[in-house]
């Protein structure tokens, strides 16, 4: 477990000082017609409940006075005197640069903080055997991937805003549900029936669910390439057909703003868009076995290029083409920005409210566990640094943190709106958490 940052030795001198501040507080006020100052702050890392010490000028000794924020975080201020302040960093502060605020006037440091995040990977849903089961947590169970069917590759998993989790069961054919207490359901579909039947419920049949896209007014999109077809599922879980697809569908995104449905299809290295009226057109073609893909909040299009084992963007309005992530033909697991890092048959993406966007990896066609990644990778928005979220190199199955969680295939991702990942495990038939604080 992460262990938090502390410094007894500064934090006794501080308070030792504090006590001599206190004794002469007659004689120091805070100037508010001068600037505040931040010249420096230690420690230059923690996580959340680190103390720090910031030291600068024109600060005051009215803790009740006194603001300090991380990225419009604010800190809690413990002490402070005309010199230095003692602020204890929250929870999920992120990194940034520290900012404190007396009165009308604020300060900035120029160094920025670095937010340790503590990762914690745990088992949702499932137990680890493939089959069928509705229930709570471990009483449920998936139909992800079993030795025969191991080509399932099934991304299907998304979160609404209500911080319900929907997954898209292959082997079951079914839109299976999880609530926020862990219980599983059915919403759609039947488990004995593989077909293309629109209905109610467990009335409604689908062949292979292979993703999901959710709009704004929480209908779900899945693509079906057992069936060629494009359908739409109401959150009360009436199931229509609303297109066939031009070419074997297998992954779906809804672009935000305005509402509009793509497709595509890993086999014919195609993206399409699905108009009105049902009808397809070519907007991307060309693309190396294509997995997941997803718009962020600015309407670009993210591709998961697994036979390429890249990330790559494609603006939006011109659909012009870079590479983020990865290096071209050139399979690994490494850390670093951009091209400097490697991937491993990148499969299912999720992006969050910020832009920055997490890669289910070992999308290979079986899962194998000869794969060289097996984890959640993060790629922050705009510098493109590709680091670990959680797992790492090895398959397996344990909860753990950070690294030290094990998976196997686990190439479907979802974000919700506080930020908690989940994670679609295929070889284990299991949903993870992941809660980053």
């Amino acid at each position: 477990m992460q262990k938090k940052i502390f410094f007894p030795i500064v934090v006794l001198a501080f308070m030792g000082g504090l006590m001599t501040a206190c004794k002469k507080s007659n004689s120091f006020s805070h100037n508010s017609s001068s600037p505040v100052i931040v010249d420096s702050f230690t420690p230059s890392l923690g996580s959340g409940a680190t103390e720090v010490l910031i030291s600068g000028s024109n600060f005051s000794t009215d803790t009740a006075a006194i603001s300090v924020t991380i990225n419009g975080n604010p800190l809690k201020v413990v002490s402070a005197n005309g010199s230095q302040i003692m602020a204890i960093v929250p929870k999920k502060a992120g990194s940034g640069p520290i900012v404190v605020t007396i009165g009308g006037g604020s300060g900035k440091s120029v160094d920025t903080f670095t937010y340790l995040f503590t990762r914690t990977v745990t088992t949702l849903a499932g137990n680890g055997s493939s089959g069928y089961a509705n229930g709570n947590g471990a009483d449920a169970q998936f139909h992800f991937s079993d030795p025969v069917n191991a080509w399932y590759r099934s991304m299907g998993i998304i979160t609404d805003d209500n911080l319900n989790v929907y997954i898209a069961d292959p082997g079951n054919h079914c839109i299976r549900k999880i609530d926020t207490a862990g219980n599983v359901t059915t919403l759609a579909g039947n488990p004995n029936t593989a077909d293309n039947i629109d209905g109610q419920g467990t009335g409604a049949a689908f062949s292979l669910p292979y993703d999901l896209a959710i709009d704004a007014s929480g209908n779900l999109y899945t693509v079906d390439p057992g069936t060629t077809n494009i359908r739409k599922i109401t959150p009360g879980g009436l199931v229509t057909t609303l297109a066939p697809a031009a070419y074997e569908p297998w992954s779906i995104a809804v672009e935000k703003k305005s509402g509009a449905i793509y497709y595509s299809s890993s086999s014919g290295g195609t993206v399409y868009a699905l108009a009105a009226d049902g009808s397809s057109s070519t907007i991307l073609s060309g693309l190396n076995a294509p997995g997941g893909i997803k718009f962020d909040a600015d309407g670009n299009l993210y591709v998961a290029v697994s036979g390429d084992h890249v990330i790559q963007k494609f603006a939006a309005g011109t659909w012009s083409s870079s590479v983020i992530a990865g290096t071209a033909g050139k399979a690994g697991f490494q850390n670093g920005s951009g091209a400097a890092a490697l991937l491993g048959y990148p499969w299912g993406l999720a992006i969050d409210a910020a832009g920055d966007i997490y890669v289910g990896e070992n999308g290979t066609w079986n899962g194998g566990t000869d794969s060289p990644d097996e984890s959640v990778r993060y790629i922050t928005a705009g510098n493109w640094n590709v680091s670990t979220f959680a797992g790492g190199a090895t398959a397996g199955y344990n909860d753990g943190i950070g690294t030290a969680a094990v998976f196997s295939a686990p190439i479907g991702v979802a974000v919700d709106k506080n930020g908690t990942v989940y994670v679609m495990d295929k070889n284990n038939n299991v949903v993870r958490k992941i809660v980053s604080e």
